[in-house]
Formats: C-alpha cells, structure tokens, sequence
C-alpha cells in the first residue's frame, strides 16, 4: 500500500515535466505540446480505484492513422516509454532501500520484464487515440500536424518542455517569496508565526561527526 502511494504521489509532482508532450488546457484548438493540463489532480485513492480509459469507441481507420501520426510528429506517442521509464527508477529507487545490492540487480530485472508485458508502452498510445478522436475532428488533426511538421513547430515540440520546466520553476519561486513576504507582515497579529518564520540554525556537530568542523589547538575553528 505504501509503495503505490508513493509511486502515485511521484507521478503527480513531476508528471508534467518528465513526461512527453502531451495536449493540454480545456480549449481543443490550442494543442500545445509540453504543456500540461490545468486540472485538478484527483486524490490517490481515486487514481487507485480509476479503471483504464475505455478502448470501446471505434475509430475510423484513415482517423486512426492520422492521429497516430500527429501522435509521432509531436512525440506524444512517447509518452508510454517515458511513464514506464519513470516508474521502473522509481521502484529502482524505493527497492535499493529495501534489498541487499546482490538482490537489486535481479529484482529489477524480474521487475521489467513482467513490467513491460504486462504493460507495454504500446496500450498508453493505444488509449489515447479514441481521447483525440472525441475532442478533434479529422480536419483538427490535419491542420494541427501541418504545422506541427514545419520547422517552428518542431521547434516547439522540441523546446516547450524546457520553457515550461522553467516557467513553471520561475512562478513557483515567485509566488512562495511573495507568500514568506505576507507571512512576515502578519507577524505582529499573529505572533504564533514568528518561530515558523524563524531561519533555522543548524545544530552544532559532535566531535567526530559527518561534517563536523576539524579541531585544531589553537581554539575553535574560525568562521
């Protein structure tokens, strides 16, 4: 229970930036690869329990084809690999607390090869045909993969993730020295905040310790 826990958290912090480009925002039109969806996650209780997009609605094969396509040239259909990538470093990184290094190695390997067939990256392009067939037309996805082939659209493919990694690192350092600012203002009505706001002081190490400053006989180390 644990682990998948910790596996679904893991997906939700970094599922934007690490994996391929996806279609993002409630306007069809606006396919912006990289971008992620502004949604709100739901809990992981509700992740755990979700059934996997119905694969049931027929698309028309020249559709299919099409999409497939788009799915290429945006390198959206690389989103299977990434997630199952992701997911294989993460238990890689969860087990090597929990197994001697000499178990590790072929754990892992047991791990892939009944992860992959269980799952191969195939079944997430796979289900996210029928998702593009419901929100574009066949004459969306031609016009989108037009341009998407020219020049400035690879461009875009290739560099949205960067710029949204950053943005999104930029927004977030904005907005948290902007809320440190209002907690320090509220300060003298809310005293309960002056320890939180506090810079914390490392504790002294002991002799001998990782990290402890070496003695020398002349007195304590200089600052």
């Amino acid at each position: 229970m644990k682990l998948s826990i910790t596996l679904i958290a893991a997906l939700l912090c970094v599922a934007a930036p690490a994996f391929a480009q996806v279609p993002a925002g409630s306007n069809p039109p606006q396919h912006q690869p990289g971008v992620p969806a502004q949604h709100q996650a739901p809990p992981p209780s509700a992740i755990s329990q979700a059934a996997p997009p119905s694969l049931a609605g027929k698309v028309d094969p020249a559709e299919d084809a099409a999409i497939r396509h788009l799915m290429d040239v945006t390198e959206t259909s690389k989103l299977g690999d990434n997630i199952n990538s992701f997911l294989t470093d993460r238990i890689r990184t969860i087990m090597s607390h929990n197994l001697s290094a000499d178990k590790l190695p072929k754990f892992m390997d047991s791990f892939s090869q009944k992860f992959s067939a269980a799952s191969p990256s195939s079944a997430v392009t796979d289900a996210m045909v029928p998702i593009y067939a419901r929100v574009f037309t066949m004459d969306d996805i031609q016009q989108i993969t037009k341009f998407y082939e020219t020049p400035v659209g690879q461009k875009m493919v290739k560099q949205m993730p960067v710029i949204n990694q950053e943005a999104q690192n930029t927004g977030v350092q904005i907005e948290q020295n902007a809320a440190m600012s209002v907690l320090d203002g509220m300060q003298d009505d809310y005293p309960e905040l002056k320890p939180m706001l506090q810079p914390q002081t490392p504790a002294p190490s002991a002799p001998g310790a990782p990290g402890a400053a070496p003695s020398t006989e002349s007195g304590p180390p200089q600052k």
